[in-house]
């Protein structure tokens, strides 16, 4: 039981060290006769070293303050053991010496908090998101140099204050490479991951108490991009002497009759390709970013696509369904063949996956919870950020509605009295 155990604590030096006839000073725990020494980092001339009394002898000021030095230690070893006693923790000589070395409540930084959560989760992100997390990583060591004066800051110290502050020097930051500022959705994006890792930081009690509790992300809705029947057609229709145009060209169509974003096309291989139970060709495979499995029935479109390029020189050594080509790349590309084709929108091939949701299906009648499985989402809420009903279906079902609704003869109105 805790309340037999015997506790002392005592000073002592040793000799065997002494350099001049100078040695280190350490102090002994002990406790049910088990000892825990630990160096104070000060020394005292022997003939100057009372043993029986464990502290310097004579009034000269240089005995006087290492007195007060050891009188110090020894309250704070005390405060150590009445701690762990009040806390019901093991106590032993070398639980009394870790607490008072802080070594048993370790306190952690936030920017180790940052590279233990990009470490454990590299293998469980997909690269693009891991990216983003080292994206975060880099505005929060810029923050604290800039703004905070300092390298790194405890977990402690992270306050709701930090929290605003933070937001803050984002909206104002510009960065060097464009002069551009982030807007608001980008910001809050940051923000989102750095709660995410503080979140985890709270799960492991590395942090007292989380202090995002009242802080409210801001988040705009912004309408979602994707090319009309008409806009998707004059890029289908467009012919390029550029290979890389061409091929650029293929991927983004490919997209628009699949719904896949840019890794899982790049990733597509013979082995997806399955007959469905309708007895056609499928498209049987896990999305890259959230692992979730998709089936997709192969539109004619999708089918020439791959036909195209199943005798490619690149698709043969990578036994892919298309040549690889960076993301990066292929944005910058797909601006040159909006430029040519007159098209006005920001064109990216994640418009590509929009397009599929809002022109290719929910236009043409699938039911929205079709969209969802096709897209490869859990929630139909999801799906509705990407899917909208463009005016062109709204003015086709209204015009199916007047025709089935007659109007009534104004004048046969009898107005109340």
């Amino acid at each position: 039981m805790q309340s037999q155990n015997t506790f002392s604590l005592s000073f002592w030096i040793n000799a065997t060290r002494a350099i001049n006839n100078y040695s280190p000073i350490y102090a002994r725990i002990t406790v049910n006769g088990k000892r825990a020494n630990i160096s104070l980092k000060r020394k005292v001339k022997i003939s100057e070293w009372d043993s029986s009394k464990g502290k310097a002898r004579g009034t000269k000021q240089e005995s006087r303050l290492l007195n007060r030095y050891l009188d110090l230690v020894k309250n704070r070893v005390y405060e150590a053991h009445d701690q762990l006693v009040k806390e019901k923790i093991f106590i032993c000589s070398q639980s009394i010496k870790a607490r008072f070395l802080g070594e048993d409540n370790e306190e952690y930084s936030l920017l180790t908090l940052v590279d233990y959560h990009n470490t454990q989760m590299s293998e469980s992100l997909t690269y693009g998101t891991l990216k983003n997390y080292f994206t975060t990583q880099k505005y929060i060591k810029l923050f604290l140099t800039k703004k905070r004066k300092t390298q790194d800051i405890y977990l402690s110290q992270l306050t709701f204050r930090f929290l605003v502050d933070f937001e803050k020097f984002l909206r104002l930051y510009i960065p060097v490479d464009h002069q551009k500022k982030m807007e608001n959705n980008t910001i809050m994006k940051h923000i989102q991951r750095l709660r995410k890792m503080v979140t985890l930081a709270y799960k492991m009690e590395w942090l007292d108490k989380d202090p995002f509790i009242k802080f409210k992300p801001t988040y705009i809705k912004n309408e979602r991009e994707f090319l009309r029947e008409d806009e998707l057609q004059n890029i289908i229709e467009k012919e390029f002497e550029i290979e890389r145009l061409t091929l650029v060209k293929d991927l983004f169509v490919f997209s628009c009759y699949t719904g896949l974003s840019y890794i899982d096309v790049m990733n597509l291989n013979e082995d997806d390709i399955a007959i469905g139970i309708d007895g056609g060709r499928w498209i049987i495979t896990n999305r890259q970013k959230t692992h979730n499995k998709v089936k997709i029935p192969i539109l004619p479109t999708a089918q020439e696509l791959i036909k195209k390029y199943a005798d490619h020189l690149k698709t043969k050594k990578t036994k892919t369904l298309f040549p690889n080509i960076s993301n990066q790349k292929l944005n910058s590309y797909l601006k040159e063949i909006a430029d040519l084709c007159k098209i006005k929108k920001n064109l990216t091939f994640h418009i590509a996956r929009h397009t599929f949701a809002t022109t290719i299906t929910l236009s043409n009648g699938v039911p929205i919870e079709t969209v969802s499985k096709l897209l490869g989402h859990t929630k139909i809420t999801t799906t509705q950020i990407y899917a909208r009903v463009i005016d062109k279906k709204i003015s086709e079902d209204m015009a199916k509605l007047k025709l089935r609704t007659f109007p009534l003869p104004i004048n046969n109105i009898k107005k109340e009295i």
